[in-house]
This record gives structure tokens, C-alpha cells and sequence, in this order.
């Protein structure tokens, strides 16, 4: 049992987790609650580096310098658009870390009780299997590997089989308290994490990935009650639930149950982006563009991924601006998945002072959006893909998306014809309202920030 003045520690620091939480729950308070985060996260470390440095206090600064020396210049590193690569090896780490605490406590404790063993045996696997579907998703989404869903031969039936062989092993730890089949516990764990990720694909895995963000919570709950740690216990849970409701609000987004987008894949069908004839598309010239978004009264921004990799936040808010001193009312359409991530526009445009009132959402825009009088999209695809309202064949069908094709007129930059993260095409791009803008987008936009001026 640990001494009063730990678990008084553990307990402030707890605090600061539920409470770093909330801040992160606004704008507003978002850095406030990200630093308090961090304040508990330091004060759990130093108390648990005096507490354990009799015994074991070499080892642990080792743990910390290594950590340090990976993770600030691997933090400081990673560009916007890679974020979500690394939350997904962060949080695979995460349940590693949790996998291998338990087998290393499990195999040094001589008799410990049945909750002991139950703890540890889900420990191990959950962690196993966040820590190996993390890896998988982190390549999917790093391009080292295709982005669409990967069917083995009689994939299902081989992920079924090592699920239940996983469970069987699981009874078989609590039952005999091996710690050789512990081990071919973690290993039934890792094929699992992988075949369960393997099917999903597109732009589904960022909704994979909070998936296992909150297995690995569970993991880390898991692993407080084997080592008998309160603070790992509150923490874990906390990242359990919150995982679990962003998942639950990622998969609404999509307009799709949380099943079909983990295992739809197995029911795919494969459907022709166009049925043999030829399409065609408008495109313009930046001085076309620049004349349509000067004499126009309202104007819509759809931010996408590619404003990210181009990096062209702070262009859009320059052309904003000017187009707002001529009295254009100016707004953005945040869609919940656009990007990589939740969250991912809104940080973005955050960084280059976009009041947050002028983010606006789904159900802000849609209603409105026949009276607005161009639509600009940056870098967005599918979420302006009308063959997900229209289309029942097509793969994202029923994801919410802005109506945008309802507007007056469309200007979609793009750097090409090929289709967004989910591999769709998109048939906003063949509307005759639609007027396409070829190019970079910073380069487009700093050209027509330049042209708007001259209007």
C-alpha cells in the first residue's frame, strides 16, 4: 500500500486530468486545460520517481531520459498534418506500456488472487491489441502501406478464430495462472490488433484510431488494479470514456454505425466511379475566380486536408479579410471529420486568428446554404461529396456533409482530379456550377488574394 502523502499526490494529479478535460472542451480553455494536463502528468512522475527511486531509481531515470530524448524532437517534428500518425504511435505506446507492466508484475508475483489474474489477462490483451492495430493505422495513414481496406482469404473467419482463441487463452491464464500462455496471450493480442484494423480503410481510420485510444484507457485501468495504483486507475478510465464518446461522435459524423465501419469492408461491393461516359468539368482561371468572389455578397470556406499539407491557413484568413473590409460576410464550414482528425480545421485556422465564431457547423450552414453566393473549398473532397446524400451504392452514403452543390456558385481548388481519402469520386466536381481552380492551395490562394485586390 502506498504511503498517505502518494495517494494525496496521485489524487491532485487526477484531479488535473478531469479537470484538464473540461478545458479542453471549449476553445476558450483549451490551452489552460492542456497545461493543467500536463502539470498532473508531471507531478505523477516525480512521485513516482521519489516513491520507487529506493529500489529502482537508475531505472526509471533511464525510462525518463529516453522518453525525453525521443519524444520532444519527435514532438517538435511532426508537421500539423502528421498529428494524427503520431497520436496513433502515442497511444500505441501507450497500451505497449500497460501489455508489458502486467506480464512483467504477473510473472513476479508467485500467487496472486483471481481478480489479479483477470486484471492482468486483460491488461495484456487490450494492450497487445492497441498497441499492433496503432502500428497498422500509422501506416495507413503515413501511405507506407495502401489506404484502403485489406481483405485476407477468409479474412473474417481467421479474425474470428484469433478472437476466440485470444478469449480461450485469457480463461486459460485465470484458470492455471501460466505465465508461458500469458505470453501467447500478448501474441494472439498483436494478430488481433492487426486483422482487426486491416479491413478499415480510408477515411475511417482516424475513427479506428480513437478506437484504440480507448482500448488503450482500458488497458492502463486495467494495469492500475494490477499493480494497485489509483492513479492509473482514474486516468485509464478517463481516456476509456472519453475514447469511447469521440469514437461514438466520429461514427455519427459519418452517418454510419460504428459496426459497418469496422467491418463493412466484408461487405463492399465495387462500384464504378463512372459508368463509361465521359464527364465534363469547368475550370477557371484565378482571375475568373477573383471576380466571382468580389461582387459577391456571402461567401462559404470549406477547409479540407490539403489546406493542411499546403499550409495555406493563413492565406485563406488574408483573402477573408479583404473580401470582409468590402462588407463580404465571410464564414467557414467546419465538417466534424474533415482532415485527419477532429479538430484537426479548427486548429489549423485557430493558428491563423480566425475568430471562432466565423467556424461554423453542419447544421449552422446547411439550412442557409441556397442563398450563399460562393462556396469556396480548400482542400475538401469528400465531405462535399453529394453521392453520400444521393448515391445509396456509393461507399460513404448517409455521411452528413455541406450541401454545398445547393449554393449559387462553387469554386473547388484542387490539385488535381484524383479523389479524396475515401476514394471516391466526386460528382460536385462535374455540377455546372461548380468552377475548378487547379493548383497548390497556398499558391492559389496567395494569387487570388493579389487578384481580389484589383477587382
Amino acid at each position: 500500500m502506498s504511503p498517505t502523502w502518494v495517494q494525496l499526490a496521485y489524487l491532485v494529479a487526477a484531479l488535473c486530468f478531469v479537470l484538464a478535460l473540461k478545458g479542453l472542451s471549449t476553445p476558450k480553455h483549451a490551452r489552460a486545460g492542456n497545461l493543467l494536463g500536463a502539470a498532473g502528468m508531471a507531478l505523477a512522475v516525480v512521485v513516482a520517481f521519489v516513491h520507487g527511486a529506493v529500489h529502482n531509481g537508475l531505472l526509471i531515470v533511464l525510462a525518463v531520459a529516453a522518453g525525453v530524448v525521443v519524444g520532444i524532437p519527435a514532438a517538435r517534428s511532426v508537421r500539423m498534418t502528421a498529428i494524427p500518425q503520431m497520436v496513433a504511435l502515442f497511444n500505441g505506446v501507450g497500451g505497449a506500456a500497460a501489455a508489458l507492466v502486467a506480464l512483467t508484475e504477473f510473472l513476479e508475483v508467485a500467487d496472486g488472487s483471481v481478480l489479479f489474474q483477470v486484471a492482468t489477462a486483460l491488461t495484456v490483451l487490450i494492450g497487445s491489441v492497441s498497441f499492433s492495430g496503432s502500428v497498422v493505422t500509422f501506416l495507413k495513414l503515413q501511405e507506407v502501406m495502401t489506404t484502403r481496406p485489406v481483405l485476407l482469404p477468409a479474412g473474417r473467419v481467421l479474425g474470428i478464430g484469433v478472437a476466440a482463441a485470444s478469449a480461450l487463452l485469457a480463461v486459460l491464464v485465470v484458470v492455471t495462472g501460466s505465465g508461458a500462455l500469458l505470453v501467447l496471450l500478448a501474441a494472439a493480442g498483436l494478430a488481433l490488433g492487426v486483422l482487426f484494423v486491416l479491413p478499415v480503410g480510408g477515411a475511417d481510420v482516424p475513427i479506428a484510431i480513437s478506437l484504440l485510444n480507448a482500448f488503450t484507457g482500458l488497458a492502463v485501468a486495467a494495469s492500475g488494479y494490477v499493480l494497485a495504483n489509483t492513479l492509473l486507475i482514474v486516468s485509464g478510465t478517463l481516456v476509456g470514456a472519453s475514447g469511447t464518446i469521440l469514437t461514438r461522435l466520429m461514427a455519427q459524423a459519418m452517418g454510419r454505425p460504428l459496426t459497418n465501419i469496422l467491418f463493412g469492408a466484408f461487405k463492399a461491393r465495387d462500384v464504378t466511379a463512372v459508368s463509361g461516359e465521359q464527364r465534363t468539368v469547368r475550370s477557371g482561371t484565378v482571375e475568373d475566380v477573383a471576380i466571382l468572389l468580389g461582387y459577391a455578397h456571402s461567401v462559404l470556406v470549406v477547409p479540407g486536408y490539403g489546406l493542411a499539407v499546403a499550409q495555406a491557413q493563413h492565406a485563406a484568413r488574408e483573402l477573408a479579410q479583404v473580401l470582409e473590409q468590402r462588407g463580404i460576410t465571410v464564414d467557414y464550414g467546419i465538417h466534424p471529420v474533415a482532415g485527419r482528425m477532429p479538430g484537426h480545421m479548427n486548429v489549423l485556422l485557430a493558428e491563423a486568428d480566425v475568430p471562432y465564431e466565423n467556424l461554423k457547423e453542419l447544421d449552422d450552414v446547411n439550412p442557409g446554404i441556397g442563398s450563399v453566393d460562393v462556396v469556396l473549398v480548400v482542400g475538401a473532397n469528400d465531405v462535399v461529396n453529394p453521392g453520400a446524400r444521393d448515391e445509396p451504392s456509393s461507399p460513404i452514403y448517409g455521411m452528413p456533409i455541406f450541401d454545398v452543390d445547393r449554393a449559387k456558385a462553387v469554386v473547388f481548388m484542387k490539385r488535381s482530379m484524383r479523389p479524396g481519402f475515401a476514394g471516391v469520386d466526386n460528382a460536385l466536381l462535374y455540377n455546372p456550377k461548380t468552377t475548378l481552380l487547379f493548383g497548390d492551395a497556398k499558391d492559389s490562394l496567395t494569387k487570388l488574394l493579389a487578384a481580389v485586390k484589383h477587382v
